[in-house]
């Protein structure tokens, strides 16, 4: 799993602190769009890659991951089974 750019929220926390003090230019109102675009874009490829790496196993141990999960799985060549 990737991370996200320890810069880019280190920007976005520098950007937050000035907003609260009423601080900021238009330009900084843009770029903290965009800053913020850009971490939604990479968290959400994170959390993507979590779910597509899941199995899910019942409490007798069969599992039950989602049929859509596994055949991402599948595509993706993480498991040949099934």
């Amino acid at each position: 799993m990737s991370e996200i750019d320890p810069k880019l929220i280190a920007r976005i926390n520098e950007l937050a602190a000035k907003a609260k003090n009423g601080e900021l230019t238009e330009k900084e109102e843009a770029e903290r769009a965009d800053l913020r675009k850009a971490y939604l874009k990479e968290f959400k490829a994170g959390f993507r890659t979590q779910v597509e790496n899941l199995r899910v196993f019942d409490k007798e141990g069969k599992e039950v991951t989602p049929k859509k999960v596994r055949r991402i799985q599948k595509e993706k060549g993480l498991r040949d089974d099934d």
